[in-house]
This record gives structure tokens, sequence and C-alpha cells, in this order.
């Protein structure tokens, strides 16, 4: 297979960055690169799928993941995995030895060791330079899900059309289970088990970078987890907050000790992004030095400074990300340039994982949530035609169709898109931004 067939199978077939990100696997592929990296850190508390789903399908995927690489014409593939996944290090081992080209490097349960930029780090000991790519280092990281959807795309030919998610938190009987996509999280739920407490809140994906969805929000190629929470949680209250109220508590309680900056992970490794001192010219209103805003483009979300480091419990992932967005808003482009040389503190600044549990709140939840490989059904399902990072599909179905899973229902636009697919079989009854598509009784 050559990199072009590669590519057509991909985008075809609709594989996306199933780690949350949602990149198009295809725009990715590229004979520059000389190692692929295996993401299977998953350093958020409470998520399990692609520990879960590397131990059930090692062989399928370290053998896709050898393909991969040699489609690439990469020197080496590497599995970054945690050292504390002892199930799915084995599962690995016992297949690995038909790849001589294939490693496996074992890592700290810390947080964020599942950000690309990080975990290459630690792989390969590079530093990609803050605004730029993986490639620039000659690298490209697939997470684990999305190299599974790969196999399935070349070997059996099946599109994505469906999704694990991990569904944890107040909730009976944790499970992680195989969902069609446009699945309603009420339904979700449901298939899952018995919510656990009287006022239900609806994290979805991580505990530090998801987002409050409700029981009407879709499962889509980027959902990870439903994280159930009694609605008083902190998780669920520091996702509702004022970012009005939130400036004004950092005028009044930011001390400046730095901790943010110091324990963020970006920063350590030479990007010039710097919490505290957004802190400080939000607390002053001073505006006269636009590099400490421009460089809120650098910061990568993680939320450390927010969920763990500030000891005032401030805000200054939500503040930096408002400015971040404002500024792509007004059309700044992030700018590629040198890092500072690497902390020399960055190993003793790493946020253990079950110590971020605690600290969350999380740790009690933190259970088994057996995987369910078979497919589950719907009734009624309502799929956005933008699950991906690029322009949305297009939809080529009309009210009234018939249409059978797996069938393509919208094609991808022109530029970075991809092709999104039936995930059950059933009629069409609406089109718009998602199309809707219901059982025949």
């Amino acid at each position: 297979m050559n990199i072009d067939e590669l590519k057509n199978i991909a985008r075809e077939a609709g594989v996306v960055g199933a780690g949350g990100a949602g990149f198009p696997a295809y725009a990715k592929m590229t004979e520059a690169a000389d190692t692929v990296i295996l993401n299977c850190v998953e350093c958020e508390p409470l998520l399990k799928l692609h520990r879960q789903l590397l131990s059930l399908h090692a062989s399928e995927i370290v053998g896709m993941l050898d393909t991969v690489r040699e489609t690439f014409g990469a020197r080496e593939a590497v599995i970054g995995i945690k050292s504390e996944y002892k199930e799915t290090i084995r599962a690995l081992k016992s297949v690995i030895g038909q790849y001589i080209k294939v490693r496996i490097h074992e890592l700290k349960a810390a947080y964020p060791m599942g950000d690309e930029v990080v975990l290459i780090y630690e792989v390969t000991g590079k530093v990609i330079k803050p605004g730029g790519l993986p490639i620039d280092e000659n690298v490209v990281v697939y997470n684990v899900e999305t190299m599974y959807n790969m196999y399935r795309a070349v070997h059996e030919k099946s599109p994505v059309s469906d999704k694990l998610v991990s569904i944890v938190g107040e909730i009976d009987t944790p499970k992680t289970l195989r969902l069609p996509l446009g699945m309603s999280v009420r339904d979700a739920v449901k298939a899952a088990g018995k919510i656990t407490t009287k006022n239900p809140a609806f994290l979805m994906g991580g505990p530090m970078m998801g987002r409050l969805g409700d029981e009407n929000t879709r499962i889509t190629k980027t959902t990870n987890a439903i994280i159930i929470l009694p609605e008083d949680h902190q998780l669920v209250l520091k996702a509702d907050k004022d970012l009005k109220i939130e400036k004004r508590r950092a005028s009044s309680a930011c001390c400046q000790c730095r901790t943010c900056t110091d324990l963020c992970s970006r920063h350590v490794l030479g990007h010039p992004i710097e919490p505290h001192r957004v802190m400080r010219a939000v607390a002053n209103g001073d505006a006269s030095d636009m590099k400490i805003f421009v460089n809120t483009m650098y910061c990568s979300g993680c939320g450390i400074c927010e969920k763990y480091a500030c000891p005032q419990g401030l805000s200054p992932k939500s503040i930096i990300q408002e400015f971040k967005g404002a500024l792509r808003a007004g059309g700044v482009k992030i700018e590629k340039i040198d890092p500072t040389p690497v902390a020399e503190q960055r190993e003793q600044r790493k946020v253990p994982v079950h110590r971020l549990a605690h600290r969350l709140g999380l740790y009690n939840y933190d259970k088994d949530a057996p995987i369910s490989d078979s497919p589950i059904s719907a009734d009624r399902v309502s799929i956005p035609l933008s699950q991906h990072i690029g322009a949305p599909a297009v939809a080529i179905v009309n009210v009234g169709d018939h249409v059978v899973k797996g069938q393509l229902i919208a094609k991808a636009a022109d530029g970075l898109s991809v092709n999104i697919h039936a995930s059950i079989d059933g009629v069409v009854k609406s089109v718009d931004k998602e199309i809707m598509i219901s059982k025949v009784n």
C-alpha cells in the first residue's frame, strides 16, 4: 500500500483523531515522518477506553501501527503507555516480537502525559517548537482508537460509525460501550446502568479538559467519556462559572505565587506561556505588554494551572482561553518560535495522576469500567456534520431516504474534511447541521 492509498481510505472512512481533537487522520500522513508514536497514555483520571481497546485488540492495532510506519517509510514506531497498565503491556508483549521496528516506551502516571508535545519529548527527547507541529521534528502521533479505526477501514472496509465511550462516575455499573454516533447521552447512560445521584450533571470527556453536556448531547467521533457527577460537584461548579466574576476574583486574590507557571506543562518545556503574568495583567487592568496576551496562544488548555496548581482556586486557564479565542477571532496567527531550555526541575514538577484524582474529588469514582466491544443499538440518532477539525461534511441524503449502517450520508467538503456515515439502519427524518435518523418499526 502506498501513502496516497492509505490517505484516501482514511478520508473516505471518516477516520479522525479519536482522543478528543478530531484532526483528520489522513492529513497527518507523510513520508517526512521518521517516528510514529501510538498514544496509549490516557492521562486524565477515569478515562479507560484506550488501554482496554489495546489490550483487547493488540494484534490488530500493533499490526496496523507497523503498516502505517512502513507506508510512511518511518524508521520506527513507538507505543507510549503508562507502566501501570500491566494487563495491556502483557498483551502488547505477546505480539510485539513479530515487529522488529516497533517498541514499547513505558511512562510515569503523570498529567498531561497524553499531550502529544509532552509525549514526544518523553519518547524521543525532541521539543516541538512553540507554535510548531510534531512533523517539524519528523514525528506523527496517533491514539489507540484512531489506529484501530484505521485497521477496520483497511482490513474490514468498515467506516467510522460508532465510538467507544467510558460511562463512569455516579452510575451503578460503570462500563465502556461501543455507541452509535449521534446517540444521546440520555440513551447512552441508560444502556450502561442507573444513575446514583439525584441531580446529575454530565461532563463530556476528561475531567481536566472536558465540557459540560446534558441529556441531549450527542456522541461524536471525539467523545471519550461521560462522567456523571452530582450537580454540586466542584468540577461542575468550576465548569459553569462566570468569567467576569473570575476576573474580579483574580484582581482580589491572585498573590503572584507563580505556582500556575511553575507547574505549566508547556512552560517547563520552554514554551512562552506564563499564566501568572496573564493573571497579573488582568488583576491590574494592564495591557501595556501585549506579548503577555499574545503568548496565551501557546497554552495547551491542560488545566493544571486552574484545577490543580492555584492555591486560591482561581481560573487562569479559562481567562487564558478567552484571550486565546479572541485573538483567533481577530485573525492573529500563532507564530513558530524557538523554545527556551527545558526546565531543570521539570521532572519534579510533573503532576501525579492519582494525586490529581484526589484533588479533583474523583478518587472514589476510579472503578473498573469493563469494555463491551459489541455495538449498542439505538432507535434514533442525530449525527452532526461537524465532528472533526476542518470543514463540516456536506449531506448527500434527503428527508425520507432509507439508509443502512455504514452508508455514506455526508461527503467530505473541499479542503480539510472527512466523510460521515450512518450509525444505524433507518429513515432520514431531518437534515440540517445534523442528520436525524430513526429506526423503522
